[in-house]
């Protein structure tokens, strides 16, 4: 049995055109493997804080003392242990809402999520194999400069040692030339077939 983790960071909730898809996936997952866990992270339950001086210093002063196990560090042993990650994230000012950010500095923990080898080069410390990256864009900017979400997180895959980055896109769903219905039905086609051999 492995462990999925769905990191949700669908702003707007059950109106989130990100949220439909990601549900679309995850239910399509799961009924291919039933025997897999789903733990869902909703980040905007959660109220994470940016790393203001008074928590930075906090989270210092535990890392200093070897104290990982401590609750501040939860969120990256969580991520580190996970065997399969879906992050679902609307397309916000060229990348993806705040607090996402927010929680990739939470996990991003060395000696958790990464650490450095003998010589001083990076090397990631996560169990996951793939991370599924969900989204949609009101626009059309997938592969040009203006889309840094994708680029973000396969540099954060890296980072973390995870070998398999994808992205499960929507797009041209603010453009009302559009069938955006039509769009939106043949990226949940995509996330069936992506389930069966995510």
């Amino acid at each position: 049995m492995e462990n999925l983790l769905f990191i949700n960071a669908c702003v707007r909730g059950e109106r989130s055109r990100t949220r439909k898809l990601a549900r679309r996936f995850l239910e399509a997952y799961q009924a291919k493997h039933p025997d897999n866990t789903i733990t869902e992270r909703n980040l905007c339950d959660e109220r994470l804080q940016p790393q203001y001086p008074e928590i930075l210093d906090e989270r210092d002063a535990l890392w200093n003392a070897g104290r990982l196990d401590q609750p501040m560090f939860e969120p990256a042993r969580q991520f580190a242990a996970a065997d399969r990650i879906v992050v679902a994230a609307p397309f916000w000012d060229l990348s993806f809402p705040a607090i996402l950010k927010i929680y990739l500095e939470r996990i991003s923990v060395a000696d958790i999520t990464f650490g450095y080898d003998e010589r001083g080069a990076m090397k990631g410390l996560c169990r996951a194999s793939k991370l599924l990256l969900i989204t949609t864009r009101g626009g059309r900017y997938a592969g040009t400069p203006l889309e840094m979400a994708t680029p973000t997180m396969k540099a954060l895959c890296v980072m973390y040692g995870i070998p398999e980055f994808q992205c499960l896109d929507a797009e041209g769903l603010d453009d009302v030339r559009q069938d955006r219905a039509a769009l939106l039905a043949a990226a949940e086609r995509r996330a069936d077939a992506l389930a069966e051999v995510f």
